[in-house]
Protein backbone atom coordinates (compact mmCIF):
# COMPACT_ATOMS: atom_id res chain seq x y z
CA UNK A 1 0.00 0.00 0.00
CA UNK A 2 2.85 2.73 1.35
CA UNK A 3 4.94 1.70 -1.71
CA UNK A 4 3.03 2.97 -4.65
CA UNK A 5 1.24 6.37 -4.45
CA UNK A 6 -2.04 5.70 -3.96
CA UNK A 7 -5.06 7.92 -5.47
CA UNK A 8 -8.20 6.95 -3.46
CA UNK A 9 -10.98 8.82 -1.67
CA UNK A 10 -8.17 10.30 0.49
CA UNK A 11 -7.57 13.80 0.41
CA UNK A 12 -4.06 13.66 0.48
CA UNK A 13 -1.93 11.55 -2.37
CA UNK A 14 0.89 9.72 -0.29
CA UNK A 15 4.12 10.01 -1.46
CA UNK A 16 5.87 6.86 -2.72
CA UNK A 17 9.87 6.49 -1.77
CA UNK A 18 10.88 8.10 -4.85
CA UNK A 19 8.89 10.80 -4.82
CA UNK A 20 9.65 11.96 -1.53
CA UNK A 21 12.80 15.06 -0.86
CA UNK A 22 15.70 14.15 1.45
CA UNK A 23 14.42 14.94 4.75
CA UNK A 24 11.04 12.84 4.30
CA UNK A 25 13.19 9.72 2.50
CA UNK A 26 15.17 9.96 6.17
CA UNK A 27 12.21 10.45 8.42
CA UNK A 28 10.55 7.34 5.94
CA UNK A 29 13.63 5.33 6.34
CA UNK A 30 14.33 5.68 9.94
CA UNK A 31 10.87 4.57 10.42
CA UNK A 32 11.57 1.28 8.21
CA UNK A 33 14.73 0.62 10.39
CA UNK A 34 12.66 1.35 13.62
CA UNK A 35 10.60 -1.30 16.02
CA UNK A 36 7.56 -1.27 13.70
CA UNK A 37 9.56 -2.32 10.47
CA UNK A 38 7.32 -0.16 8.20
CA UNK A 39 6.18 3.50 8.27
CA UNK A 40 2.81 3.93 10.42
CA UNK A 41 -0.26 5.15 8.39
CA UNK A 42 -0.40 8.68 9.93
CA UNK A 43 3.41 9.49 9.13
CA UNK A 44 2.73 9.02 5.54
CA UNK A 45 0.15 12.33 6.27
CA UNK A 46 2.79 13.99 8.33
CA UNK A 47 5.66 13.30 6.01
CA UNK A 48 4.34 16.81 4.26
CA UNK A 49 6.19 18.20 7.31
CA UNK A 50 8.99 16.03 7.70
CA UNK A 51 10.71 17.19 10.96
CA UNK A 52 7.25 16.73 12.51
CA UNK A 53 6.65 13.71 11.20
CA UNK A 54 10.36 12.60 12.32
CA UNK A 55 9.65 13.76 16.15
CA UNK A 56 5.79 12.49 16.15
CA UNK A 57 6.76 8.98 14.37
CA UNK A 58 9.80 9.03 17.53
CA UNK A 59 7.17 9.67 20.18
CA UNK A 60 4.98 7.21 18.62
CA UNK A 61 6.91 4.46 18.59
CA UNK A 62 8.46 4.91 22.20
CA UNK A 63 4.76 4.88 23.40
CA UNK A 64 3.71 1.86 21.54
CA UNK A 65 6.83 -0.22 22.95
CA UNK A 66 8.85 1.63 25.58
CA UNK A 67 6.32 2.36 28.48
CA UNK A 68 6.11 0.18 31.43
CA UNK A 69 2.55 -1.11 30.44
CA UNK A 70 1.95 -4.37 28.66
CA UNK A 71 0.34 -3.86 25.08
CA UNK A 72 -3.06 -5.10 26.53
CA UNK A 73 -3.05 -2.11 29.36
CA UNK A 74 -1.41 0.31 26.62
CA UNK A 75 -3.70 -0.58 23.77
CA UNK A 76 -6.57 0.05 26.54
CA UNK A 77 -5.52 4.01 26.30
CA UNK A 78 -5.49 4.11 22.82
CA UNK A 79 -8.66 2.13 21.85
CA UNK A 80 -10.50 4.44 24.16
CA UNK A 81 -8.68 7.26 22.03
CA UNK A 82 -10.17 5.60 19.20
CA UNK A 83 -13.49 5.57 20.37
CA UNK A 84 -13.93 8.68 21.52
CA UNK A 85 -13.10 10.09 18.04
CA UNK A 86 -14.31 7.82 15.94
CA UNK A 87 -11.45 6.74 13.93
CA UNK A 88 -11.88 3.77 11.91
CA UNK A 89 -8.61 2.81 10.85
CA UNK A 90 -6.92 3.31 14.32
CA UNK A 91 -9.84 1.62 15.34
CA UNK A 92 -8.70 -1.35 12.95
CA UNK A 93 -4.95 -1.14 13.40
CA UNK A 94 -5.39 -1.16 17.39
CA UNK A 95 -8.18 -3.89 17.81
CA UNK A 96 -5.95 -6.36 16.04
CA UNK A 97 -2.88 -5.22 18.27
CA UNK A 98 -4.68 -5.35 21.45
CA UNK A 99 -5.57 -8.76 20.68
CA UNK A 100 -2.71 -9.73 19.52
CA UNK A 101 -1.58 -8.22 23.11
CA UNK A 102 -3.67 -10.36 25.39
CA UNK A 103 -7.10 -8.24 26.00
CA UNK A 104 -10.14 -10.25 26.79
CA UNK A 105 -12.46 -9.30 23.14
CA UNK A 106 -15.38 -8.70 25.55
CA UNK A 107 -13.31 -5.43 26.59
CA UNK A 108 -12.77 -4.04 23.08
CA UNK A 109 -16.80 -5.09 22.64
CA UNK A 110 -17.53 -3.15 25.41
CA UNK A 111 -15.15 0.10 24.30
CA UNK A 112 -17.15 0.01 20.60
CA UNK A 113 -20.29 0.08 22.02
CA UNK A 114 -19.77 3.02 24.35
CA UNK A 115 -20.19 0.66 27.53
CA UNK A 116 -17.35 0.29 30.65
CA UNK A 117 -15.92 -2.80 30.60
CA UNK A 118 -15.50 -5.18 33.28
CA UNK A 119 -11.77 -5.47 34.34
CA UNK A 120 -10.04 -7.79 36.49
CA UNK A 121 -7.10 -5.76 36.54
CA UNK A 122 -7.36 -2.81 38.73
CA UNK A 123 -4.06 -1.14 36.77
CA UNK A 124 -6.43 -1.75 33.18
CA UNK A 125 -9.81 -0.29 35.27
CA UNK A 126 -7.59 3.11 35.71
CA UNK A 127 -6.18 3.50 32.78
CA UNK A 128 -9.61 3.25 31.14
CA UNK A 129 -11.09 5.85 33.63
CA UNK A 130 -7.78 7.98 33.31
CA UNK A 131 -8.20 8.15 29.70
CA UNK A 132 -12.22 8.22 29.61
CA UNK A 133 -12.25 11.61 31.84
CA UNK A 134 -9.32 12.78 29.57
CA UNK A 135 -11.68 12.59 26.66
CA UNK A 136 -14.80 13.63 27.96
CA UNK A 137 -13.65 15.68 31.41
CA UNK A 138 -10.84 17.40 29.59
CA UNK A 139 -8.38 16.55 32.36
CA UNK A 140 -8.63 14.16 35.77
CA UNK A 141 -10.17 15.57 38.90
CA UNK A 142 -7.89 15.17 42.16
CA UNK A 143 -9.83 11.93 43.45
CA UNK A 144 -9.41 9.89 40.73
CA UNK A 145 -5.54 11.95 39.65
CA UNK A 146 -4.73 10.19 43.15
CA UNK A 147 -5.88 6.86 43.14
CA UNK A 148 -4.04 7.07 39.63
CA UNK A 149 -0.97 8.18 40.91
CA UNK A 150 -1.02 5.85 43.83
CA UNK A 151 -2.04 2.48 41.53
CA UNK A 152 -0.21 3.29 38.27
CA UNK A 153 2.72 5.66 39.47
CA UNK A 154 3.77 9.28 38.32
CA UNK A 155 5.59 7.55 35.22
CA UNK A 156 2.53 5.61 34.44
CA UNK A 157 0.01 8.54 35.15
CA UNK A 158 2.05 10.37 32.03
CA UNK A 159 2.28 7.75 29.68
CA UNK A 160 -1.57 7.24 29.91
CA UNK A 161 -1.63 11.06 28.73
CA UNK A 162 0.96 11.06 26.59
CA UNK A 163 -1.03 7.59 25.03
CA UNK A 164 -4.20 9.84 24.69
CA UNK A 165 -2.64 12.65 23.65
CA UNK A 166 -0.32 11.06 20.66
CA UNK A 167 -3.66 8.89 19.45
CA UNK A 168 -5.28 12.00 19.21
CA UNK A 169 -3.45 13.46 16.82
CA UNK A 170 -3.19 10.28 15.07
CA UNK A 171 -6.87 9.87 15.36
CA UNK A 172 -7.48 13.34 14.03
CA UNK A 173 -5.24 12.81 11.30
CA UNK A 174 -6.61 9.78 9.82
CA UNK A 175 -9.97 11.38 10.14
CA UNK A 176 -8.80 14.92 8.42
CA UNK A 177 -7.02 12.79 5.67
CA UNK A 178 -9.80 10.47 5.04
CA UNK A 179 -7.47 7.28 5.28
CA UNK A 180 -9.28 3.86 4.35
CA UNK A 181 -9.70 0.82 5.84
CA UNK A 182 -7.65 -1.85 3.66
CA UNK A 183 -9.99 -3.70 0.72
CA UNK A 184 -12.34 -5.95 2.23
CA UNK A 185 -12.51 -4.25 5.81
CA UNK A 186 -16.14 -2.53 7.26
CA UNK A 187 -15.59 0.25 9.91
CA UNK A 188 -17.09 -1.11 13.38
CA UNK A 189 -17.34 2.21 15.02
CA UNK A 190 -21.01 4.17 14.25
Amino acid sequence: MLENKEETRMRLTLLSPGEMNESQRQTYDESIAGKRGKPPAPMMAWLNSPEMARHATRLGEVLRFDTIFPAKLSEIAILVTARHWTAHYEWYAHKRLALAGGMDPKIIDAIRDRRTPEFDDPKARMIYDVAKSLHEGRGVEKGLYDEAVKLLGERGVVEVIGLCGYYTMVSMTLNTFEFGLPEGEEPELS
